[in-house]
């Protein structure tokens, strides 16, 4: 087994451990959020706080979501865009390198032609 595979290998049980250990340490303890802290804040200042629409999946379930499956949501989202936005920024350094460095050339019928990506 390679080095790089082990590597892989052992951060992956490093980050299921990681989720792991406060779902089993924990049990029956809320997490709340941003959200939670926000209206209840609202509540003290302003009196009576009444949200403007139910959330979809809380329709859905029947219910509300529980903190650890909203908070792992929200990661997997935050994941997404995350690697959306490094696969783009590897295209434009690497688009910028190839740019300067000429290239690739090609012969078209006796006549060179540069290609740019």
């Amino acid at each position: 087994m390679s080095r790089n595979r082990k590597t892989v290998l052992i951060l992956m049980l490093l980050t299921a451990v990681i989720i792991m250990v406060p779902v089993i340490a924990l049990k029956g303890a809320e997490f709340g959020g941003s959200d939670d802290a926000g209206s209840v804040m609202v509540e003290e200042i302003a009196g009576e706080y009444k949200p403007w629409f139910t959330p979809v999946l809380e329709t859905m379930l029947g219910g509300e979501v529980p903190g650890e499956l909203e908070s792992l949501l929200f990661c997997i989202q935050t994941g997404i865009g995350v690697g959306i936005i490094a696969f783009y920024m590897g295209r434009m350094v690497e688009r910028k390198k190839w740019q300067e460095a000429g290239g690739p050339e090609r012969e078209t019928e006796g006549e060179k032609v540069t290609t740019a990506g």
